[in-house]
């Protein structure tokens, strides 16, 4: 009988090996960004969920426990009391206990989050349907950042073109925003139509872009690399083709960048941006108003 047990034990880890592997990409939890903001979202999280786990387990164990050694067949019988006042101080008093210890290090985070003092790079964010435009302030340089040519084009209906075949699908844009590593940027962001929001999950930042107000947020990413993200705020008919793409070189690299961005600036660049942009119309109100303001 035990040969038959272990036979049939191994026969069902052998079977959830392939399901282990599928679910091996199949991430749960928050993932760990390239910011120190990102990371201390984390550490917070996991904080508040071990707390969560600890008293959901001392809840439960008491309860089992006590639906199991005083059911009736154990000859228990029904307690007979009014109340204890001392017991209601003390099941009043651990709960303030704990939310305060979780409000501490929640408020901490907050106040970090919102602080954007002492940026070395100022970049103002504005969300059109379905663009991103960045300004760097203070530097003369702004472009606008649309969905890539070949995701363009393998969205269309009857393309002939499949999107698998396509790189980063609906992840990818013409020009990324480019900044420096281990530089603190403040992101200045408001919109021109409709409500949208700036979001990159690696930086554990994500904040709405309102018409008529400027929403503000910092990042300082440690790690070169390029990462995506989306507007995560339903804005409309193409919502789904707004990437986000944020580039993080290294010092020399961005100089460099900004020097040619600047001296196409100069030659009129910036002047054409709205008319160069995919799926830009120039008939609109919005287009021929962008044009007249440039």
């Amino acid at each position: 009988m035990s040969k038959i047990l272990k036979y049939l034990a191994a026969i069902g880890v052998a079977a959830c090996l392939p399901f282990a592997t599928a679910l091996a990409e199949w991430g749960l939890n928050l993932p760990v960004g390239v910011t120190e903001l990102s990371r201390d979202i984390y550490d917070l999280h996991m904080l508040i969920f071990w707390i969560c786990v600890i008293i959901g387990i001392v809840v439960f164990g008491v309860m089992i426990y006590s639906i199991i050694a005083f059911r009736k067949s154990q000859g228990a019988i029904p307690a007979n009391f009014d109340h204890s006042t001392k017991v209601e101080i003390i099941w009043t008093i651990i709960p303030i206990g704990i939310l305060v210890g979780m409000a501490v290090p929640a408020a901490d985070r907050l106040i970090k989050i919102e602080d954007t003092r002492n940026s070395q790079l100022t970049v103002e964010v504005t969300g059109f349907q379905w663009k991103w435009q960045y300004k760097y302030l203070n530097e003369k340089v702004s472009f606008f950042s649309t969905l890539s040519r070949e995701s363009d084009r393998a969205r269309q209906l009857r393309s002939g073109v499949d999107p698998f075949s396509v790189k980063n699908y609906l992840l990818d844009v013409d020009n990324p925003l480019v900044v420096p590593v281990n530089a603190k940027v403040r992101v200045l962001l408001t919109s021109k139509d409709v409500i949208h929001a700036w979001w990159v999950p690696a930086f554990g930042m994500k904040k709405d872009a309102i018409p008529g107000f400027v929403n503000e947020l910092w990042f300082k990413a440690e790690q070169v690399g390029t990462y995506r993200g989306q507007c995560a705020e339903l804005c409309g008919r193409d919502h789904g083709f707004m990437p986000v793409v944020v580039r993080v070189v290294a010092q020399e690299e961005y100089d460099q960048w900004l020097k040619e961005k600047q001296g196409s600036a100069g030659q009129g660049g910036a002047a054409t941006a709205v008319a160069s942009a995919p799926n830009a119309n120039p008939d609109s109100a919005t287009g021929t108003a962008l044009a007249k303001a440039e």
